[in-house]
């Protein structure tokens, strides 16, 4: 059972209406976590924060993106960021069949320089920031730049805000289950 009730634009506090309102116009619904995370203000300035600078200053396209947020989502079990981002992942080019892979930690075909990034976003996600030197040196062997494995742990960490967040108030699921998960198909 949801810990916070879910506001819509009109009843949530003033600070949170002009965002509140901008997440509904670009999901063309106030999703339930926005709706609770509208109830402070700081919760839902800091989460929309760092959507924009990650907007504004990211250099990983859509895909990237989207296969470190499954990645990530599945590391914390958080079944509504998995369920989001299986349909964002998709859309970002993914089929079906990569995300449940990206998910569950497996390597897809030609992608194996991704597969390191996401082995770097696993561990930052599951050792509370530690990644082991093996892994590390993958990365930047794989080719990927130290500013490239910087800006990872914005996007890990963007994961993390909302895995937690979703733990934390129990939000329910109004966006389609991912597969494999509770209510979702595989």
């Amino acid at each position: 059972m949801p810990r916070f009730p879910v506001h819509a634009v009109d009843d949530a506090p003033e600070a949170s209406r002009e965002s509140l309102r901008k997440l509904q116009t670009k999901f063309g619904k106030v999703l339930n976590i926005h709706g609770e995370m509208a109830h402070a203000p700081v919760v839902l300035a800091a989460y929309t924060g760092i959507q924009q600078a990650i907007a504004e200053h990211g250099s990983f396209d859509a895909r990237i993106r989207e296969a470190i947020a499954l990645a990530v989502g599945a590391v914390d079990n958080c079944a509504y960021c998995q369920s989001a981002h299986t349909a964002a992942g998709r859309q970002a080019g993914w089929s079906l069949e990569q995300t449940i892979a990206l998910r569950g930690g497996k390597q897809i075909d030609g992608e194996d320089k991704l597969g390191t990034l996401l082995a770097v976003a696993r561990q930052i996600a599951g050792n509370v920031g530690e990644v082991d030197e093996g892994t590390w040196q993958q990365a930047l062997q794989a080719g990927w730049a130290v500013g490239e494995l910087s800006e990872l742990f914005t996007h890990v960490v963007a994961n993390l805000f909302t895995n937690y967040f979703n733990h934390y108030a129990h939000t329910e699921l109004d966006i389609p289950a991912a597969p494999g998960l509770a209510g979702g198909t595989v």
